[in-house]
């Protein structure tokens, strides 16, 4: 079998390079077969639910409703006009209005109803979406570029009877395959937007009932029906993804599944970056795709905000600084044209100079792990990239192709906020892997998600083997997909027995340690007693420990507001006392987001700085990590064996 036949049969790109790489940190090994989980939490079990309240598509919206006390929900603008906005009621209120009005029309209650809905972002979108979840009626997007043969395929395959579109022009698309007898199931189209009574006459001719969406709502409020919730094991959507070849494929995804996924990312984001009820998304990337859905589904659940762009990329950054968005989701694609238009405005060689030098010192601090946006730098340089944006992101996502490292490192640095990477693909809901908070190196994308396992494995012909830690990616979890839709074929080739997907996508594990001890040693340097720190971590081990060397001026005077007398040389061997300055170390490590894996839990205290003579730090001052190791070899040893977890 020649290469490229077995790379196509792996739905794999034809490359040179392995396609992605997964952070070592933090996870660790499970098992004989190498498969590899998140520790972050406290649970051994996979992650499935974050929150016992919001289990489901609906129960996260109606905890997002109570959380927000009916505040703003989705709002949406016209050409240079102020955002608009429907509360969490008025949403809901329609929600359940439009189900009523499909169940009246003939709709089931049922997760084998299927709903299409063929629109661009905007509210409708969502309250459909809802209308569905309220009556546990299974959602199915169809997008203009999956092209006309692929459209039928889809309403077929659904089996779909009702189709909800926003514009005249796809309705019209959709009764042309019922015209030409292609689709002789659909038989109801519901408009967003206004249409002409000569649309609702072809619509007749044919067998079509063609109906404005404010119609089928005013006739569910004057015959409500009770909701009947889904269950977490029920079908929420299925995504039709496009392949290389053949038919589109509908992945069937459970409300479980798109919980799990979305809580994963809150699991890794705890303590970092929680989203809060002020939170304000921008909605531009195509809600037919999960990336965007999953990142959503997480600001509804805490009652924050979405805000639709007018529907023309060219008008985005228009749209951004009206909104003021704090959570910015985008694919790599936009963040190289923010990258090169950046660059392009710095026409002179002087001009680029200084703008990669004010970078570059903007660069130094995120590695040290300071993110913000009001430095000297940003004042001079940076505030009106930042302002592009609407000067309030606090978060940006992105996924769905590598990004690259250069691009990002930068726009880390001069957007002044976290930017995360995941890797994904619609068969694990979205995401099954993230980066780590704090860890803000580029070219890989991050560890697991606590919601699922990873491992890899052999792909012989391609001499890629699991051993040397690269191989096909393969995901199992609660995240995992249930199967594709009337398709058991290629559903057995993406899932085996053991319930592992098999992506098709070649990956390897990055070398390195567990944790990254400069960036613990930066917080923990912060302490005033302390003037170096040394954290050594031991992948046999299960804790991190820390070398300190107190400061000498300022370590009495602290001491003695505690009640501890002596020398420096007496108080450097007082337990209490160190027992004092590692509390103060691990207060500053909650305080800026460490993890528990990521505080140390022993310190040995010595009284003797490091220095470049004593052969510890370099020339430049740096801790020359090695020979820290080799010196305290015996204190690092003690320190191990006088604790246990």
């Amino acid at each position: 079998m020649q290469a490229q036949e077995i790379l196509r049969s792996l739905r794999l790109p034809e490359f040179d390079d392995l396609s992605q790489f997964f952070r070592n940190l933090p996870t660790t090994a499970l098992g004989l077969d190498g498969a590899r989980r998140s520790v972050i939490g406290d649970s051994p079990q996979l992650l499935t639910h974050y929150y016992d309240d919001a289990r489901t598509m609906y129960e996260v919206f109606r905890r997002g409703f109570s959380i927000s006390e009916n505040g703003p929900c989705l709002g949406f603008r016209k050409p240079k006009q102020p955002y608009q906005w429907l509360s969490y009621r008025e949403v809901a209120e329609r929600a359940e209005a439009l189900g009523s009005g499909l169940l009246q029309q003939g709709c089931k209650p049922s997760t084998k109803q299927f709903i299409g809905v063929f629109a661009q972002n905007r509210p409708e979108w969502i309250i459909s979406e809802l209308a569905c979840y309220t009556y546990s009626m299974v959602v199915v997007p169809l997008y203009d570029t999956l092209g006309p043969g692929a459209i039928r395929y889809i309403v077929n395959t659904a089996d779909i009877s009702t189709v909800i579109c926003d514009k005249p022009e796809k309705a019209r698309t959709l009764l042309d395959h019922v015209e030409r007898r292609e689709t002789p199931g659909l038989s109801s189209i519901i408009l967003m937007d206004p249409f002409e009574k000569e649309l609702m006459e072809r619509g007749r001719r044919c067998g079509v009932r063609i109906q404005a969406m404010q119609e089928v709502e005013d006739c569910g409020r004057e015959s409500r029906h009770v909701p009947v919730p889904p269950r977490p094991e029920d079908l929420s959507i299925v995504c039709f993804t496009s392949g290389t070849t053949g038919n589109p494929k509908g992945a069937m995804l459970t409300h479980g599944n798109v919980v799990a996924d979305f809580s994963g990312f809150l699991k890794v984001t705890e303590k970092v970056i929680f989203p809060r009820q002020d939170d304000v998304l921008i909605s531009f990337l195509p809600l037919a795709h999960m990336f965007e859905r999953v990142i959503q589904s997480v600001v509804y659940c805490h009652g924050g905000r979405i805000g639709f762009f007018q529907g023309d990329i060219r008008l985005l950054s228009d749209d951004m600084k009206a909104l003021r968005p704090t959570i910015f989701p985008v694919v790599p694609r936009l963040l190289n044209r923010m990258y090169d238009k950046i660059f392009s405005q710095a026409d002179t060689s002087l001009k680029r100079w200084v703008l990669e030098f004010a970078a570059k010192r903007k660069k130094a601090e995120v590695r040290n792990g300071i993110i913000r946006n009001d430095s000297l730098w940003d004042k001079l340089f940076f505030n009106k990239i930042q302002a592009s944006l609407g000067g309030c992101v606090r978060m940006i996502v992105t996924g769905a192709a590598p990004a690259s490292p250069t691009v990002l490192g930068f726009l880390r640095a001069a957007l002044g906020c976290q930017v995360y990477e995941g890797y994904g693909q619609t068969e694990c809901t979205a995401g099954c892997t993230f980066t780590t908070p704090g860890d803000w190196t580029s070219g890989h994308v991050g560890a697991p998600l606590p919601c699922n396992l990873i491992r890899l494995k052999d792909v012989e012909e391609l001499n890629y083997f699991a051993s040397k830690g690269e191989g096909e990616i393969c995901v199992k979890g609660p995240n995992v997909f249930k199967g594709y839709l009337k398709d058991e074929e290629k559903t057995t080739e993406a899932l085996d027995q053991e319930g592992w997907l098999h992506t098709g996508d070649i990956g390897k594990w990055l070398p390195g340690e567990y944790i990254a001890p400069e960036k613990i040693e930066n917080i923990y340097i912060r302490s005033d007693p302390v003037a170096q720190i040394y954290v050594h971590g031991d992948s046999l081990q299960a804790f991190l420990v820390g070398i300190v060397v107190p400061d000498s001026e300022v370590m009495p005077g602290w001491a003695k507001k505690r009640g501890f007398d002596g020398t420096y040389s007496e108080l450097c061997k007082n337990k209490e006392l160190k027992q004092a300055i590692m509390e103060d170390m691990v207060r500053l490590g909650k305080e800026s987001g460490l993890h528990s894996f990521e505080q140390v839990k022993a310190i040995y205290i010595h009284s003797d700085m490091f220095s470049v003579q004593n052969g510890l730090l370099t020339p430049t001052l740096k801790a020359k990590r090695p020979e820290l190791r080799d010196y305290f070899k015996k204190q690092i040893e003690e320190l191990y064996s006088s604790i246990s977890i």
